[in-house]
């Protein structure tokens, strides 16, 4: 696989454009809007500084990852020469499976086709294709030029040769590949939302306020942020997605989201995105306040 084509310019999509023109692929970064094109630019590029002022990239290397990107309004234009092409669009049932119907047409007959959805079916997504055996879940985890994780989904008509190739593609940009079938939320977050469901059920239920949560989290069980910090990192509405998709899944009433988080999201409290969610996230500052509503009395 030579050139990448990446679709969505968001956090999730910039930050896959950047891993792979990092290591040296071609890279089409793909959206409806200009103006988010040129946002994932300077993100990206903002994030190659901090990895330059580290000592870890130089400034020639630096330049050289923002040449290998080049930005489409079109996707027919910017996936026609694609051999991978990864999806990294809104996490919405519907817009995925229209990108890949639109992906069946204009991708190369020869294109793996992946989405970087978090919980929705690969099966699903496939059977909108012309070419199931193609179509594979890459999974990579926020921030992406960080984290080592991809969690790769095996849908169930994924060829072994696609998954081979993902596999070692995965293993080219540094990171570490884990395989998993295809059932709702995958691994990763069939175990954690449920975690910070229950700890969203704790908060609503009143054990406990948002950093005492946080902290015993953190403290006793030895996570780098607790469940409710992560919540607002991911995206509430995100987070209420993933739940959705699990309890319509498995049909169990374990996996139902809490009803504060329905109404958190509903009222347009999504987390750092919206700028408050279990906390208020100052602009340009990564002091969290903890949200007034939930401070204690």
């Amino acid at each position: 696989m030579k050139k990448i084509a990446v679709i969505g310019s968001g956090t999730m999509g910039n930050g896959i454009a950047h891993a792979f023109a990092q290591n040296g692929f071609p890279v089409s970064l793909i959206d409806i809007s200009e103006e988010a094109l040129q946002k994932a630019l300077g993100t990206i590029a903002k994030n190659l500084d901090r990895i330059v002022a580290k000592g870890n990239l130089t400034e020639e290397q630096k330049a050289h990852t923002l040449r290998n990107i080049t930005t489409y309004t079109s996707l027919q234009e910017g996936v026609q020469e694609a051999d991978l092409v990864v999806e990294a669009a809104t996490e919405n049932v519907d817009l995925k499976l229209k990108i890949f119907r639109d992906l069946s047409t204009f991708a190369k007959p020869e294109a793996i086709l992946a989405s970087n959805t978090s919980s929705i079916s690969i099966t699903k997504i496939a059977s909108v294709t012309e070419r199931p055996a193609n179509v594979i879940g890459m999974h990579f985890m926020n921030p992406v030029p960080v984290m080592k994780l991809v969690e790769v989904i095996r849908g169930y008509s994924t060829s072994d040769e696609v998954t081979r190739q993902v596999v070692e593609i995965t293993e080219l940009l540094g990171k570490i590949p884990a395989e998993a079938n295809d059932y709702p939320g995958f691994v990763a977050n069939r175990i954690l939302m449920p975690m910070i469901n229950e700890a969203i059920y704790s908060l609503f239920e009143g054990v406990a306020g948002v950093e005492e949560i946080d902290t015993i989290m953190k403290l006793g069980m030895a996570h780098p942020m607790g469940p409710l910090q992560l919540a607002d990192f991911i995206g509430l509405d995100v987070c209420l997605s993933i739940l959705n998709v699990l309890h319509e899944g498995f049909g169990n009433p374990k996996y139902a989201p809490c009803p504060l988080l329905v109404n958190m999201v509903q009222a347009g409290h999504k987390g750092v995105k919206s700028g408050q969610g279990f906390y208020t996230w100052t602009h340009g500052s990564k002091e969290l306040i903890v949200a007034d509503r939930f401070k204690k009395k």
